[in-house]
This record gives structure tokens, C-alpha cells and sequence, in this order.
């Protein structure tokens, strides 16, 4: 388990290479030991205790051009910012249905935070355990929760 007390459950994370392939919610991983689990031991508990904005643990996520890019995307939206579905669709040029898609296939919320994307009229859905109620929580927890109230 990532050692990090999370508003969203436990977590825990696999690896390959020496970079971050999946976050694994309610259950470990095969990251357990060595410098980058206490990469990200460390900075999952930095960023739960309100002390880190952005992520510097490699991450190595599967996915076609198109998702790569969107996973760059994502990271670049700012800590306590949103972004809706359709504007990162036309800065990519593609559908929102299409980043909608790719939001649900991201294989490492919250590093690569797919919580901070919103439909035009409300939330959204989220992939990750808990679903609408861990985006929530990590929206409030981003300070980005004004939106919700």
C-alpha cells in the first residue's frame, strides 16, 4: 500500500522501469519497496497533507499518441484549477465524447488528474473507486470545491 492517509481510500500503485504504470485503489500494488515507492509514499502524503501541487514520481502510462498527449494535458492543468471536457477537447482536437474516453481509460488518477476535468453543466463522471465521491473529496481537497457548493 501507498503509505499516505487519502480522503479517497487506500492506495496502491504498480511499476515497471522504475516509473509509475497504475494507481490500484483499496488494494497494493507491485511497487512495495525501494526509492520510487518512497517517491510516492512521499509525495502522496505531502499532497494529502496540502504540501504538494504537483507531482514529480515518473509515470509511464499505456495509451495511443492521442492519449499521451491527453495525459500531458492533464498534468498541465494547474492544483485547484478545472478544465472542461469540451476545452481540452478543442485544444486536442477532438470530441468530447473522445476526452471523456480517455479520462475513464487514465490508469493513474490523481497523479495524472483526471479529477480536475468537468462537463459543461455539472461533475462529470470519475473511473476511479468511489467514483463521483472521490472526485469530490479531491476537489475539495485541491480547494477547488467553490464550484460544488
Amino acid at each position: 500500500m501507498i503509505c499516505a492517509a487519502s480522503p479517497v481510500g487506500p492506495l496502491g500503485a504498480r511499476a515497471v522501469e522504475g516509473a509509475v504504470t497504475e494507481l490500484v485503489w483499496g488494494r497494493g500494488g507491485n511497487l512495495t519497496d525501494g526509492p520510487l515507492h518512497r517517491q510516492v509514499c512521499d509525495e502522496m502524503t505531502a499532497y494529502f497533507a496540502g504540501n504538494l501541487q504537483q507531482f514529480q514520481t515518473p509515470v509511464a502510462p499505456r495509451g495511443s499518441g492521442f492519449q499521451q498527449g491527453f495525459y500531458a494535458a492533464l498534468c498541465d492543468i494547474p492544483y485547484g484549477e478545472t478544465r472542461t471536457y469540451g476545452e481540452l477537447a478543442k485544444e486536442l482536437g477532438v470530441s468530447a465524447q473522445a476526452i471523456g474516453q480517455a479520462c475513464g481509460a487514465n490508469p493513474i488518477a490523481i497523479l495524472i488528474p483526471c479529477h480536475r476535468v468537468l462537463a459543461a453543466d455539472g461533475l462529470g463522471g470519475y473511473s476511479g473507486a468511489g467514483g463521483i465521491e472521490a472526485k469530490v473529496a479531491l476537489l475539495r481537497h485541491e480547494g477547488a470545491a467553490g464550484l460544488l457548493i
